[in-house]
């Protein structure tokens, strides 16, 4: 976190700042499409977004962690202290904890809702024992926790020009429409942590199953019903993004940016998926980094030329002649 960033949203306290500086390590390490965006966003946000994707991502390594050594119990019982630890912060509005202690202040600075965080540490309770979903409703239940109540705990940050509430559920929608390219992207991977996040039913209508998916992770080929299963959850994560692509221009304009970008690069993972053929199970897909830079790169200049007709709009004000009252 540099200190501009910090200062500009008024963070001073030695330990609020090394939190915070925690979360943004954490974010950029595991993250880097969702941290490119972020880049868009102004100094002032920054932190805050940081905590909350900072949060986020310390429970879900605790859930994800992959060490032999490290049993489900032990899992577990890191799980519930990390949820005691957060239920006290919130309580009392402040933390020692490394990471807890920014998203306590970013909670009580922007007015967060603290019901998000119960909604998400349940779900990352499911991911210990919850190894698969019979349908997309059972899914969207995981999701909502997971992924949902993410794009609602940023919408105080970035802002609105109309109500909240109207543009929570296109919030909602794109904190799920990013899990689910995640799905896909890590589909192989998913596999090896004994999971699945694509629900059976709909594979099942393509007549896939575990065994069929376990077999392609395996022998390192698709199976043309794997093909036209994930090409069904695309089209469907597809649909999710026009409905979050409509709460956009209700974001504050300075946050616009940010999001549209986050928008077009994790779309570009489902163009990669296709241009793969669908062919995933045994590797990830990556967007390519000039691509990712170039996306960036557009959303800077639309800062740029933001900013700068602002600013001439600003100075006009400024030399504009103060009108005479007509006298009644």
């Amino acid at each position: 976190m540099t200190a501009r960033e910090l200062n500009a949203a008024g963070i001073h306290t030695p330990a609020l700042r090394d939190a915070y500086a925690r979360c943004r390590q954490l974010n950029a390490s595991n993250g880097k499409t969702y941290f490119l965006a972020t880049r868009l966003l102004t100094s002032r946000q920054r932190p805050a977004i940081h905590a909350l994707y900072g949060f986020a991502r310390w429970a879900d390594d605790i859930v994800d962690d992959l060490d032999p050594t490290i049993s489900a119990q032990q899992r577990a019982a890191a799980l519930l202290r990390l949820d005691d630890t957060l239920q006290d912060a919130l309580s009392s509005g402040h933390s020692a904890h490394p990471v807890i202690a920014a998203l306590v202040d970013t909670v009580t600075r922007h007015r967060i809702d603290p019901r998000h965080f119960t909604d998400f540490m349940s779900s990352m309770r499911m991911d210990l024992h919850v190894t698969d979903y019979p349908t997309f409703e059972d899914l969207r239940g995981y999701m909502y926790g997971s992924a949902a109540v993410i794009g609602l705990q940023v919408l105080p940050v970035l802002g609105t020009v109309t109500a909240p509430e109207e543009a929570a559920p296109h919030a909602a929608s794109l904190g799920i429409a990013f899990q689910l390219t995640n799905f896909l992207r890590d589909v192989g991977e998913d596999l090896d942590r004994d999971r699945i996040y694509l629900p059976q039913d709909r594979l099942a209508a393509h007549g896939v199953d575990r065994e069929l998916l376990a077999w392609c992770r395996r022998s390192g080929h698709t199976d043309p019903r794997v093909r036209a299963a994930l090409r069904d959850m695309i089209n469907t994560t597809r649909d999710i993004y026009r409905h979050a692509a409509r709460g956009i221009p209700i974001l504050h304009p300075v946050s616009r940016p940010c999001v549209e970008t986050a928008y077009i690069l994790y779309q570009a993972i489902l163009d990669h998926i296709e241009a793969a053929d669908c062919a995933i199970t045994n590797r990830r897909t990556v967007v390519p980094r000039h691509r990712r830079a170039a996306i960036a790169f557009r959303g800077f200049t639309r800062i740029g030329i933001s900013r700068a007709y602002n600013a001439m709009r600003a100075t006009a004000d400024t030399r504009r002649p103060p009108q005479r009252k007509t006298a009644s």
